[in-house]
């Protein structure tokens, strides 16, 4: 392979992996703001999960206990008027 193809090649590789880094953070990925659902994939919330843990990450958002697992609540969001699973 020739040089100039070889560059090509990894422009376009390095182009794919920037467009792919900046969608939304999945369930359980970190994010940046209490309460921001603009940073999380749909049916995410940004908030801190509880318990031990102290980091911002993305949460289910949720209406009732049933819809958490049986390790989590379904418990108010600071900033917001939402709900998500939170550690019991």
């Amino acid at each position: 392979m020739n040089a100039k193809r070889l560059l090509s090649s990894a422009l376009l590789l390095a182009g794919l992996l920037a467009v792919t880094a900046c969608g939304k953070a999945e369930i359980g990925e970190e994010c940046d703001e209490t309460g921001s659902t603009d940073e999380c994939v749909e049916g995410g919330i940004c908030d801190t999960l509880g318990g031990d843990t102290t980091g911002l990450q993305c949460l289910k958002i949720c209406t009732q206990d049933s819809d958490c697992p049986a390790t989590q609540a379904c418990t108010g969001v600071s900033g917001s008027n939402q709900k998500a699973c939170h550690n019991k």
